[in-house]
C-alpha cells in the first residue's frame, strides 16, 4: 500500500494520510445537507409533490456518488482531491432546470448523464483539452464567480436576510424573525471559524447552528441519529427513464443547453481545482498535472454514476485543499475520504435538523471562496472587463447560470473583434457564440 502511493517519495505516512482525508470530509460533509434540500427545492413553498425529488433517495445518492468519485480518484489517479455533487451546478439543476425551465428532474438526470458520457468521451480522446484551452481565462474566472455569487443570493434568499421587494425587486428582510436570526447567528459563527483557519470551519458552523437552534426551539429535535440508510428507488435509475419513454424530450435546444451547460461548467470547476490542488501539495511538474487523464476520468465516472443513482453533476472540491494543508499527498487521503462518505448513509436522521437557516451560511461562504477569482481578471483591459463582468453579473440578476455564460460568450467575441484582437478568438469561441445566440433566440 505504501509503495502504491509513493509515501516514501512524497514524505508521508498513514497518519497524515488519515487525518488529511477526515480533515476533507469534514470540510465538505455539508454537501451531505445541502444538496438534498437544493435538489428537492425545499425552500420553494407550495411546490407539487411531484416536482420535488425525494430527499432520502438524494441523500443517499449525494454520499455514494461522493464516495465513487473520491476511490476513483484516489485508486486510480492517486490524488488527495475528493468529488462530490457540486455547488453551484446542484443549483442550476434545481432552480434554473426544474423551477424556471420546467423540465422534469428526471429528465434533468438525464441530462447530466449525457454530459458525464460526453465528458468521459472527450477525456478518453484528448480533446477536453483542445476545448478549454480555446476558452480564455478571465471567462472561465468569471464563471466560477458568477456562481459564487448566485450561490450567496441563494443562501441570503433561503435565509430571509434578502426578500422580496415589489417596489426595488428586492430588499432586506426582517432581522427580528427567529429563523433569519439563527441564519445571521450561523454566518457570523461560520466566518469566525473560517477566519481562524478552522478546518471543517463549515461543517462546524452548520452543527453549532443546528444546536443553538433546538435549543431555542427554532427546529425540532430528531428522533434517532443512526438508522438504516434510506432507499434509493424513487431516484435510481430515473435518469434512463426519458431515453426509453420519451426519447423526444431530450433533442431539443433547450435540452442540449442544459447538457451543455453541465459539461462546461463541469469542465472549469474541475481543471481549476485539479490545478489549485495539486499545486499546493507540490505534485504539479512542469506546470502540468501527471496523470490529468486518469484524474478527470474520475469526474466523469462520478457524474454517470451520480447520475443513474439519483443526484446532480459530481465534481473535484475545492475543500480538498484543506486535507492537503492538514498533510494529505496522496490518493490514499481520498480513500479515507470515499469510505466517511458511505459510513454517512446511516445518520441520515439528523438531516432533519438541518434547515434553510442552517444551510444558508454554508451557501454564503462557499460563494465568498468562489467569488475570490475575481482577482485574477485583467480588470483594465475594458475587451476582457465587460464579457467577465456580465457573466458575473448576469447570473444572479437572471437567476440563471445558463443566461449568465451565454451573455459573457456572446458579448467575448464581439469586444475582442472591435478592439482588433479577432485573431486572438479560438474558432471555437466562434461557435459557441453561435450557439447561445440560438440559445436567446429560443428563449424568446
Amino acid at each position: 500500500m505504501k509503495s502504491y502511493f509513493q509515501f516514501d517519495q512524497l514524505g508521508t505516512n498513514y497518519k497524515r494520510e488519515f487525518i488529511g482525508g477526515l480533515t476533507t470530509f469534514l470540510s465538505m460533509a455539508y454537501i451531505l445537507i445541502v444538496n438534498p434540500l437544493t435538489l428537492t427545492l425545499q425552500s420553494v413553498p407550495d411546490l407539487p409533490d411531484a416536482l420535488r425529488m425525494d430527499q432520502g433517495a438524494v441523500f443517499v445518492a449525494t454520499a455514494l456518488a461522493a464516495a465513487v468519485g473520491s476511490l476513483v480518484m484516489g485508486l486510480l489517479a492517486k490524488y488527495p482531491i475528493a468529488l462530490a455533487p457540486g455547488m453551484g451546478l446542484n443549483a442550476f439543476f434545481a432552480y434554473s432546470v426544474v423551477l424556471t425551465m420546467g423540465i422534469p428532474w428526471q429528465t434533468a438526470l438525464t441530462g447530466v448523464l449525457f454530459s458525464g458520457l460526453i465528458f468521459m468521451v472527450l477525456t478518453l480522446s484528448g480533446i477536453r483539452e483542445t476545448i478549454i484551452n480555446s476558452i480564455p481565462a478571465e471567462l472561465k474566472l468569471a464563471v466560477g464567480a458568477g456562481i459564487g455569487l448566485f450561490i450567496t443570493f441563494v443562501g441570503f434568499q433561503n435565509s430571509g436576510i434578502i426578500v422580496k421587494d415589489d417596489a426595488v425587486l428586492v430588499g432586506l428582510g426582517n432581522l427580528a424573525s427567529g429563523p433569519t436570526l439563527l441564519a445571521v447567528f450561523g454566518i457570523i459563527i461560520t466566518v469566525i471559524l473560517m477566519t481562524r483557519g478552522v478546518n471543517g470551519a463549515i461543517f462546524i458552523g452548520m452543527v453549532v447552528t443546528a444546536i443553538v437552534g433546538m435549543i431555542v426551539g427554532l427546529i425540532d429535535k430528531p428522533d434517532a441519529i443512526v438508522s438504516a440508510a434510506p432507499s434509493l428507488e424513487p431516484t435510481f435509475g430515473a435518469a434512463l427513464g426519458p431515453i426509453f419513454n420519451d426519447p423526444g424530450t431530450l433533442f431539443t435546444l433547450q435540452m442540449l443547453t442544459v447538457i451543455l451547460t453541465f459539461l462546461f461548467v463541469d469542465f472549469f470547476d474541475t481543471a481549476g481545482t485539479l490545478l489549485a490542488v495539486a499545486n499546493q501539495a507540490g505534485l504539479t511538474k512542469d506546470n502540468k498535472l501527471p496523470r490529468a487523464g486518469k484524474a478527470l476520468f474520475a469526474d466523469s465516472c462520478a457524474t454517470v454514476v451520480g447520475a443513474i443513482l439519483g443526484t446532480s453533476t459530481t465534481t473535484s472540491y475545492i475543500e480538498s485543499s484543506a486535507g492537503v494543508a492538514a498533510g494529505a499527498r496522496t490518493g490514499f487521503a481520498s480513500v479515507v475520504t470515499g469510505i466517511l462518505f458511505v459510513l454517512s448513509i446511516f445518520f441520515f436522521p439528523l438531516l432533519g435538523v438541518i434547515t434553510a437557516p442552517v444551510t444558508a451560511p454554508a451557501l454564503i461562504i462557499v460563494g465568498v471562496l468562489m467569488v475570490s477569482a475575481i482577482g485574477d481578471i485583467d480588470w483594465k483591459k475594458f475587451e476582457i472587463a465587460v464579457p467577465a463582468f456580465l457573466t458575473i453579473i448576469a447570473m444572479p440578476l437572471t437567476y440563471s447560470i445558463a443566461t449568465g455564460i451565454a451573455i459573457g460568450f456572446v458579448f467575448y467575441p464581439i469586444t475582442m473583434i472591435v478592439k482588433g484582437r479577432a485573431k486572438e478568438i479560438h474558432p471555437i469561441m466562434y461557435l459557441l457564440f453561435v450557439i447561445f445566440i440560438l440559445y436567446f433566440i429560443f428563449l424568446a
